[in-house]
């Protein structure tokens, strides 16, 4: 079967659309969102009565600074690269902002099915989402950069690094959701269900878009030329 081929830039626009699409759809199922989705979510709760304007896509990308400015401070270093970099964060924010307003709102269904099915499509999108945005040249969010940048400036395994990532921030949703808004916000039985599903699924649909997709780039003097893993 013959590949789609000059993917980059479109796997990048997807990755960004469709993973806030299942962020959003995690979010209307009030079952936890991922360890990474998470912390700025509990932001909001915590903040919105304070600062209305202070959205759920905003405390994303906020969250992705505060991170950024930490991935700074550990490494002793600063590249370009890294502002273009949150600049993604600031789309993707912008993009689960349309999702949610599109659904109505960031409050939970009401019907308990609707709930398991917004969960586990959106945990299935998302996944997908992700394993496009991995195959492009374009910017990543803050959340991949700081793994990528601490693994290379101390000479660590990545998923090693990625690992131990996952693990404090699944530590610190927990914490955060119970010191700062009382209860389970944000965090709950579906956080640990995507901590668990969310590699092997990425693995999965890697594996599948590599068999249909070619990431080369439309305009490789500009961003570049995908290096095979």
């Amino acid at each position: 079967m013959k590949k789609i081929t000059k993917m980059n830039e479109l796997a990048w626009v997807i990755g960004i659309l469709v993973s806030t699409f299942g962020v959003a759809l995690c979010t209307k199922a009030d079952f936890g969102l991922s360890m990474i989705a998470a912390p700025p979510y509990i932001f909001h709760v915590w903040l919105r009565d304070m600062i209305p304007w202070f959205t759920q896509g905003t405390s994303e990308y906020a969250w992705q600074g505060v991170i950024l400015l930490l991935t700074c401070i550990v490494t002793r270093q600063f590249k370009f690269r890294y502002l273009i970099s949150f600049g993604t964060a600031v789309l993707a924010g912008l993009s689960l902002d349309m999702w949610l307003m599109v659904f109505g709102g960031n409050g939970a269904y009401e019907e308990l099915w609707v709930r398991i099915a917004a969960f586990f499509f959106g945990e299935i999108v998302t996944s997908f989402a992700i394993a496009f945005v991995f195959r492009t040249t374009l910017p990543i969010q803050i959340y991949e950069l700081a793994v990528v940048v601490v693994a290379e400036k101390f000479s660590l395994d990545r998923n090693k690094v990625k690992l131990a990532n996952d693990i404090i921030m699944l530590v610190l949703s927990a914490v955060l959701s119970f010191v700062l808004t009382g209860g389970f916000n944000g965090f709950g039985i579906g956080t640990i269900i995507i901590t668990v599903v969310n590699a092997p699924l990425i693995g999965i649909f890697g594996k599948i878009v590599d068999r249909y997709f070619e990431f080369d780039s439309m305009f490789p003097k500009l961003f570049g030329e995908r290096k095979e893993k």
